[in-house]
């Protein structure tokens, strides 16, 4: 189920991470966070800064002065339901990766209304930008795609679906903005702003070799079930097996029905295969009346497959570990799945994880959802590694 294409104790606003992307940390609540941020990634001329936001912060405040105090470079980023900074796992923080403009040139598409987007535009928008990036700096040869994305829209799969003719050769990667685990607000920033019900697609060349991948730690079993009665436009399933679907889906597990939590929707997840490979359709809650509310896609007639985690740990080193055989990366700029967090600190596991995670370079955020290439998926861990030039 995957597809590959040391800890310190720096203060708060110190610099981290690799020798080339640079990364620092606010506490959400400092009213001078974003001069602790500007600090912290140093006097470097950035191309584009990526925020992640705890969902505490104001976030209207923070983009604003942002955009003001780190101009010329373009400030994008979103609200999370948690960070990964160089320490590993955080709360109550705002990360802000810099990409240098020595090894990095950017163009942002805002998509401001995921409800009315004309995805023919977008396509055409974004191979506008990648010829004129290919024009500005045509010897560089690595280019990938970062989208960030509102978490509660239920539009991610519909996005990301009617713009993949325009990728070409281009992979993307992204997450579903979070709002820790209220699922009330969320946000992504662009140019100022913070908006709900929209996107940003962040257009990224570099002279930095890169790898996007996406990986999961989660065994297929051979328990199906299948979905009889569903709302995909909420993606709510009311039936599976033709019986109620929360009802029908504790007795597989052989659980009571009204204890079904977070932690059992990420522990035993289901997924469904696509070609030969198999892709996670995660359980957001139970609603009221006893329907199951989903992370992402789900219809009628589709089969359900119950799975199982291998050992989160030792997954996340291996599947790491693989992406510096080549050489270790610069940064990893990952997408984490909430669902996985939960998982990993319900089996006290998450200290584990973050010394694995900090140790590999990885910041980033947890993600009510991630996105690959045309998919929206969950419970995966996706992003880019960057590694550095072989000029050094």
């Amino acid at each position: 189920m995957n597809q590959i294409n040391g800890l310190t104790d720096a203060p708060l606003g110190e610099a981290g991470t690799g020798r080339i992307v640079r990364t620092a940390v606010a506490d959400c609540r400092a009213a001078d966070a974003v001069e602790t941020l500007a600090r912290g990634l140093g006097d470097t001329p950035f191309e584009i800064v990526i925020l992640f936001a705890c969902p505490r912060t104001d976030v209207a405040a923070l983009i604003a002065a942002a955009r003001d105090r780190l101009a010329p470079a373009r400030v994008v980023g979103c609200t999370t339901a948690g960070e990964i900074s160089q320490h590993g796992y955080a709360e109550g923080e705002i990360v802000a990766l810099g990409l240098p403009r020595s090894h990095f040139i950017a163009r942002t598409i805002l998509v401001p209304d995921l409800d009315r987007f004309d995805g023919t535009d977008i396509i055409h928008r974004m191979i506008r930008s990648r010829r004129a990036l290919a024009a500005e700096e045509p010897g560089w040869g690595s280019e990938f795609i970062f989208l960030m994305i509102d978490g509660l829209s239920t539009r991610e799969d519909a996005l990301v679906s009617d713009i993949a003719l325009g990728l070409g050769p281009v992979p993307l990667f992204g997450g579903s903005a979070g709002d820790g685990t209220r699922f009330e607000r969320t946000f992504v920033l662009h140019d100022g702003q913070a908006l709900e019900n929209a996107a940003v697609l962040v257009q990224v060349r570099t002279r930095c070799p890169i790898r996007v991948f996406k990986t999961d730690h989660l065994i297929p079993t051979e328990t199906r079930m299948v979905v009889t009665g569903a709302d995909p436009a909420r993606r709510v399933v009311h039936e599976i097996n033709a019986e109620p679907a929360a009802r029908e889906y504790a007795r597989i597990l052989g659980k009571d029905p009204e204890q079904l939590t977070t932690f059992t929707f990420a522990s035993h997840p289901v997924v469904v295969r696509i070609g030969d490979q198999h892709h996670v359709r995660s359980i957001q809650r139970v609603a009221d009346n006893g329907d199951l509310v989903f992370f992402s896609a789900i219809d009628e007639g589709v089969v359900l497959t119950l799975s199982e985690p291998e050992d989160m740990a030792s997954h996340l080193e291996r599947e790491l570990g693989r992406l510096s055989e080549p050489g270790a990366p610069d940064t990893i700029l990952g997408c984490d799945c909430l669902l996985r967090r939960v998982e990993a600190e319900q089996k006290q596991m998450a200290g584990a994880l973050s010394r694995i995670l900090s140790r590999h370079r990885v910041v980033g955020f947890c993600t009510y959802g991630e996105q690959v290439n045309s998919m929206h998926v969950n419970q995966t861990l996706t992003g880019v590694a960057i590694y550095p030039p072989a000029e050094g």
